[in-house]
């Protein structure tokens, strides 16, 4: 539900020979923080908008809800599904460029310094796509459900934090954990200095930056609670 104050709409964006799609919240304040956020394979823009609803957590930020085009996936090998590439290279970098084309658009209309993106599985993996590809104007990032790709380990050093359910079935939460000690590692964050709060963890490193985790005893999903902690990561960074 939008508050006072707010303007969605569903804008297009043309890259290359196709139109892409996204639904964009917008404040009337000049130049809030913007936040992507992408949803998982098989998914798409409006359920992305019902799942996490940041705009209601934030409403002063600006949030866009990109919807992702058939692609191939672990559940869906002939890719008939909307979803993101998962590396770079993919599908042309089709993602990667509808991200810039997203950014172009919006030039003047947000805060330079607070770009934050967000994503569960397929989406998650796009989170970590964009860290590697973009890093150097993100903010912070927070991917859900999802490995990391290999390519963060010469991505720019941001504060991130990670979603990850140990009940996983689809992305097992071993290869979360995995990708977890490998992003503790690329942020030097100090997992002695942690502070437990729930199912949410802090982890300080030098220069600002901060590990969050939340790790929960359940499925390939992203509760509530999960998403108002990225926000306040957000805010925070």
């Amino acid at each position: 539900m939008l508050l006072a104050g707010q303007d969605s709409a569903v804008q297009i964006f043309k890259v290359g020979a196709l139109d892409r799609q996204a639904i964009v919240v917008a404040p009337k304040s000049a130049k809030p923080p913007l936040v992507f956020v992408f949803h998982g394979h098989g998914g798409n823009m409006r359920q992305a908008q019902r799942s996490f609803g940041i705009e209601g957590k934030w409403p002063e930020a600006m949030v866009v809800y990109p919807q992702g085009l058939p692609t191939k996936g672990i559940t869906d090998p002939e890719g008939k599904l909307n979803g993101w590439q998962q590396k770079k290279g993919d599908y042309e970098d089709r993602d990667l460029a509808f991200f810039d084309a997203m950014m172009r658009s919006f030039h003047g209309k947000f805060d330079p310094k607070r770009v934050y993106v967000t994503g569960h599985s397929n989406g998650g993996r796009m989170t970590y796509l964009l860290w590697s590809e973009r890093g150097n104007i993100l903010a912070a990032v927070a991917p859900s459900a999802s490995p990391a790709v290999l390519g963060i380990r010469n991505a720019k050093a941001i504060p991130a934090f990670i979603v990850a359910g140990t009940e996983d079935k689809i992305v097992p939460y071993r290869i979360q954990e995995m990708s977890i000690n490998a992003v503790r590692r690329h942020l030097g964050t100090d997992a002695s200095k942690g502070r437990t709060d729930g199912y949410t963890r802090l982890e300080p490193g030098a220069d600002g930056l901060e590990l969050g985790t939340y790790i929960f005893p359940g499925p390939h999903s992203i509760p509530k609670p999960a998403i108002e902690q990225i926000v306040a990561f957000f805010k925070r960074h």
